[in-house]
């Protein structure tokens, strides 16, 4: 994964732009309508969808496995956007609580049980009535079922890259004791869901 995702932002550097995604847009308006403080973003990037939270007064911190992509984060955003350089499975990176959470189009690249332990982690770092949200892909997405199969609604794709197809089962199977109270589809790269959850009181 490192190796991969190091590649991919050496050689394509800013590849998805700096507009933040349709579901970051989403995020942020639940996040101000909440009064979230401080965000975690489990796979910032080079941090395009960190920005909007930013200008709505909320301090952003990240977690990165690319060295590449907290360079460009940094070059573009300032230093004063703190990212820890890792991968997610080696959470956490720190003691802090947050108020929200949010995974981008990350948790499908991985594994079941790291899936499971980047759900749990991330409820673990969320303070009382914290909010934390997934986008991922769906398995309406017209690569659902291409390249070598690995697992079931796994396959690996894109020369390398594994991915996880969830629907409303498996969204169930995974945050269902994670506080979740509604999901959402959006129309992002794919059709993904937008997954929110919530550490209730």
């Amino acid at each position: 994964m490192t190796e991969f995702w190091e590649e991919a932002f050496k050689n394509k550097q800013e590849m998805w732009g700096f507009e933040p995604a349709t579901s970051t847009v989403l995020v942020n308006d639940l996040f101000i309508e909440q009064h979230v403080k401080n965000v975690l973003i489990p796979g910032i990037g080079y941090g395009r969808n960190a920005q909007i939270f930013r200008d709505n007064g909320m301090t952003v911190t990240g977690i990165e496995i690319s060295k590449t992509a907290i360079e460009l984060a940094h070059k573009h955003f300032g230093n004063d956007l703190h990212i820890h350089h890792g991968s997610v499975t080696e959470m956490p990176f720190d003691k802090q609580l947050y108020d929200g959470i949010y995974c981008y189009a990350l948790i499908h690249l991985l594994n079941k049980k790291e899936r499971e332990k980047l759900i749990q982690d991330c409820f673990n770092q969320l303070s009382e009535n914290g909010l934390m949200v997934f986008t991922t892909v769906t398995k309406e997405a017209q690569i659902y079922g291409h390249g070598t199969s690995i697992d079931k609604d796994r396959f690996e794709i894109f020369g390398g890259v594994k991915m996880f197809f969830y629907d409303k089962d498996s969204i169930q199977e995974e945050f269902g004791k994670a506080g979740l109270f509604e999901v959402l589809k959006v129309m992002d790269i794919y059709p993904f869901y937008v997954i929110k959850c919530q550490k209730r009181a």
